[in-house]
């Protein structure tokens, strides 16, 4: 009997005894729910039938296929290197987040059959690369990158994102080829910094960057852009790329779908670390708040309000909105959250390192921000990866992927529920929603994503072998959890990814009939007969209950 059945099972006053003693919050079912204001501005759009375990759950798997439950089927939309418009920009590899845009998404519309989609390429893969233009690894060496610059062009095109138009076909869901909206932001493209960090020494002088790389997950703003956090920044040092410089990645990027021409930016006052993701609410008196995680061992949980507020009216008068605010770290040992601002904060204007101060301004906070978080006391998490507010009730939860070096092999899920109702709170209470492991049955969660009814899609981020802590949970799955309701926090699943794979981004369409799903990095499985190595690809699921 796990965790969460247990005090079940014991009754709301001992489960409050037990909690105290291991430092949790309670925050039973009904309790949370009822506690908690519907924080979110507007209600669901979806006209389908919402998801409440339609399908019958399939068992783990070691096959080298994207499966899900009988009456449900995919489609390839798009892969690695297919040619999306008439200048031959491709696809991009690695495919991780997506997020669809309704095509009449601007007139407040929820077309679920027609509509832009974001992806991210989080990285580029060499050794495919290599393949394709016979290069020998055993010769290679990053150090003399520059003798090959038909591989550094690849590298560079293969990260970013793209802008897609897609649309329902008979049936299908197919790449909308040679539209003008099809584009792609990769490493070479220029990219303006705002905020409080551009132009500052901090940035080396920079208002302007190079491209974008590391993009891991992200999300959508109330205006209908698409957000995309770059994640692990070094990977331009690690394959060698010249003149790279760290200080202009790691921050959250915001591209328009909707506007080829408009400027494509990253916003410094959104700090800048290992970002996973972005989850965007308001809080009650109308400004917007960013929920984020720092995906790396023993790094934090931030949050940023913007000074302005959220204008439902006039969508270009929210185009600045994330230049210009506050950005917190989460202490969970006193559930509050600590500004992180150099001008009130006498810690960070006080913090020393190598015997002189290391903080001279807000943008060296913000270019800095995993020591300004060392700085004021933040708690330290297992690997805090995607962040999503729940639709109904608002509650924050945040998925803690592992951590191998304590010995949290599997992670958990953690649900935060802000004080009196409102993101804009300084205070909140926690509880472990999903302990991973055999639990729940589910190890490593990674992207999370909601449907209408409140059921959490989960997806796992793990490398199992036959004789690994993994291997009984063979390839990485996708997971549907209810948050309410006599399944609460039962794990069911629909879709196992084929060897070597990550199945990231998880997204339904507003009629939730559609759930679009990247296969990222497969070993050997590949859409296209003939091809010799995996090939990422962005995946359209239907079927059973979508219908």
């Amino acid at each position: 009997m796990d965790r969460r059945k247990f005090l079940t099972y014991m009754g709301s006053g001992t489960a409050a005894v037990v909690a105290a003693t291991s430092g949790l919050g309670v925050l039973a079912p009904k309790a949370s729910a009822a506690t908690a204001n519907h924080l979110m501005d507007g209600k669901p759009n979806g006209k389908g039938k919402p998801l409440t375990v339609p399908f019958k759950e399939i068992d783990r798997s070691w096959e080298n296929e994207l499966l899900l439950p009988k009456g449900y089927n995919y489609n390839i939309i798009v892969s690695y290197g297919d040619v999306i418009n008439s200048k031959g920009e491709k696809f991009g590899d690695a495919a991780d987040l997506t997020v669809y845009f309704p095509m009449d998404a601007l007139k407040g519309g929820t077309n679920s059959e027609e509509g832009l989609i974001w992806v991210n390429h989080e990285f580029p893969e060499p050794d495919n690369y290599m393949n394709i233009l016979g290069i020998n690894p055993d010769t290679y060496k990053k150090e003399n990158l520059a003798q090959y610059p038909a591989f550094l062009k690849m590298q560079k095109e293969s990260v970013g994102g793209s802008v897609i138009h897609v649309k329902k076909e008979k049936g299908k869901w197919v790449l909308i080829q040679d539209d003008t909206y099809n584009r792609r932001v990769d490493g070479s493209t220029p990219i303006q910094l705002t905020g409080p960090a551009a132009g500052s020494s901090a940035v080396k002088g920079a208002k302007v960057v190079e491209g974008s790389l590391g993009n891991c997950s992200g999300g959508r703003t109330l205006w209908n852009t698409a957000l995309s956090c770059e994640e692990n920044t070094e990977y331009g040092d690690d394959y060698g790329w010249p003149n790279f410089t760290d200080e202009h990645y790691g921050w959250v990027m915001e591209v328009d779908p909707f506007n080829i021409d408009a400027p494509v930016r990253k916003h410094t006052a959104l700090g800048r670390f290992a970002h996973e993701n972005a989850a965007m609410g308001q809080t009650k008196d109308g400004r917007v708040v960013v929920y984020m995680g720092d995906d790396s061992r023993g790094e934090s949980f931030y949050k940023f309000v913007s000074k302005k507020k959220f204008n439902p009216t006039n969508r270009e008068a929210n185009f600045n909105i994330l230049e210009e605010g506050t950005l917190y770290v989460a202490d969970l040992g006193k559930q509050t959250w600590i500004a992180l601002d150099y001008e009130t904060n006498s810690k960070l204007q006080n913090y020393e390192k190598d015997g002189k101060k290391f903080f001279t301004s807000q943008a060296d906070v913000l270019t800095y921000t995993r020591e300004a978080a060392a700085a004021v006391g933040a708690t330290k998490l297992d690997r805090p990866e995607d962040v999503e507010i729940h639709p109904i009730d608002g509650s924050v939860f945040l998925a803690l992927t592992n951590n191998s070096n304590h010995g949290n092999f599997h992670g958990q899920i953690y649900r935060f529920v802000p004080a009196n109702g409102d993101h804009g709170s300084d205070k909140f209470t926690f509880e472990v929603f999903i302990a991973g492991g055999q639990q729940s049955g589910i190890t490593c969660p990674d992207n999370l994503h909601f449907d209408s009814k409140g059921n959490l899609w989960v997806v796992e981020d793990f490398s199992a072998t036959e004789d690994n802590v993994y291997s009984e949970y063979k390839n990485c799955g996708v997971f549907m959890v209810p948050t309410d309701g006599k399944n609460y926090g039962d794990p069911f699943q629909f879709a196992s990814g084929p060897k070597g794979c990550e199945v990231t981004g998880p997204w339904l369409t507003p009629d939730e009939r559609t759930l679009f799903l990247d296969v990222q990095h497969p070993a050997t499985w590949n859409p296209y007969p003939g091809k010799t190595f995996g090939r990422s690809c962005l995946v359209a699921v239907q079927g059973g209950a979508f219908k």
